[in-house]
């Protein structure tokens, strides 16, 4: 199998939201969760390798970049695609920054070029600035993200902030003139000493003709979110969607983790029964916790709901009694260990998983190692086939916090939808 586009994502949502937008652009998809083996032979077009990334400390997320990157190039992936999150979440710090520089000296690219611009999401970039819907990225829920608060919608000031080389963007009026134009902005921009190419985007023709750019160019490192990573889809596949296929049976679960604006408004919409996990509680009898909530999934009619989900308010106060870390460890345990708990005893083989630490966390206590696309569900999420340490055939759908409509967690059962 030849690998046309290598991806590196540093979440597990993240990695899902490409793996979902390329699918249904017609280019096969698969999700590696971790760093594979060299040895691992690809199976489709298109290996997105998942790593827990966004938050690592910087040493950590750039050998863990480092060490996909070069499996890839093992593969024989044509294209090496940084895959960062649409709100270009980070820190000053990094993690971006950092990883792209590493990146770029692994490959011997002449520079990064990307954009976080991802339409179909409401996510866009204008003049360097990132939008959420009309909102500045700094005036979005997202200024106030509990772990990586994003206040400042200048991409070219925040990405400066983690590199040392010089950062530019390519204007919109360059896409809107072709990919020839998007092309010349890149080299002009190079040939000024800039290393790291941000390019504006505000509709999908705008992506197209950035894809178009870079889709075969072999001197860069590749970059951003799933919106340009599926505009390279477009180019590199058949164009043909792959056809859905049905869901394995067994019982169905949800559990959200995310405290983004948009999963508070899905946990508040949701119906069906629903058992509300508290910090303190699990801080107290981790243990007692998980097993009252297997029993309430036992007893459940429906589809239940285990949320740990809360409002900001909440969210700091849990992290000045606990810590930051320790109080979203406590989360991420008590949610795995229910998923794990869940499928050993009580048949679930469904799980929708809202939250990017919280999906990583499920997906490491179930040993799950390959996700393959079953469906697209919504814009960014996919239900996805997966096999767990113990050979138990599961479907999985690990959403980003802030996708899905306000009635997802009901409407992503549907599987005429």
């Amino acid at each position: 199998m030849s690998v046309e586009l290598g991806v590196i994502a540093d979440d597990i949502t993240g990695a899902c939201d490409v793996a979902a937008g390329v699918t249904a652009a017609g280019l096969g998809a698969e999700v590696r969760l971790g760093v594979p083996r060299a040895d691992e032979a690809p199976t489709e077009a298109c290996v997105i390798v998942a790593l827990k990334s966004r938050t690592a400390p910087v040493a950590e997320a750039v050998d863990e970049s480092l060490r996909a990157a070069r499996v890839l190039r093992v593969m024989g992936a044509r294209r090496i695609y940084q895959k960062y999150c649409s709100t270009f979440d980070s820190t000053d710090d990094g993690n971006i920054g950092p990883a792209a520089d590493a990146l770029v000296d692994e490959l011997g690219a002449a520079a990064s070029v990307g954009t976080p611009a991802t339409p179909a999401v409401a996510r866009t970039m204008h003049r360097g600035h990132l939008f959420v819907e009309d909102r500045l990225l700094s005036e979005s829920s997202l200024a106030h993200h509990p772990l990586t608060p994003m206040r400042d919608p200048d991409l070219v000031r925040v990405l400066g902030r983690q590199t040392s080389r010089p950062v530019a963007f390519v204007p919109v009026e360059a896409a809107r003139a072709g990919a020839a134009a998007v092309a010349s902005g890149i080299r002009d921009l190079h040939a000024a000493g800039v290393r790291h190419v941000l390019i504006d985007a505000v509709e999908e023709g705008d992506l197209d003709a950035a894809a178009g750019a870079v889709a075969d160019a072999d001197d860069l490192l590749l970059g951003g979110a799933a919106g340009l990573a599926v505009a390279l889809a477009r180019r590199l596949g058949d164009g043909q969607p792959r056809r859905p296929v049905p869901a394995p049976p067994g019982a169905a679960l949800i559990l959200s983790g995310s405290g983004s604006e948009r999963t508070r408004a899905q946990v508040a919409a949701f119906r069906g029964p629903r058992l509300d996990l508290d910090v303190d509680t699990l801080a107290t009898d981790l243990d007692r916790a998980v097993a009252e909530a297997v029993s309430f999934i036992d007893r459940a009619r429906g589809v239940p709901l285990i949320s740990a989900t809360a409002d900001p308010a909440a969210v700091l106060r849990t992290q000045k009694q606990w810590g930051r870390e320790r109080a979203a460890a406590l989360v991420e345990d008590a949610l795995a260990a229910i998923a794990a708990a869940s499928i050993a005893s009580l048949g679930v083989r469904r799980i929708l998983v809202a939250g990017g630490e919280t999906s990583g966390a499920v997906a490491a206590a179930l040993g799950v190692s390959v996700l393959r696309v079953r469906r697209v569900a919504a814009p960014g999420v996919a239900w996805t086939t997966a096999t767990d340490a113990a050979g138990r055939e599961l479907d999985l759908c690990f959403k980003s916090g802030n996708f899905g409509a306000t009635d997802f967690f009901s409407a992503a059962f549907e599987e005429d939808g």
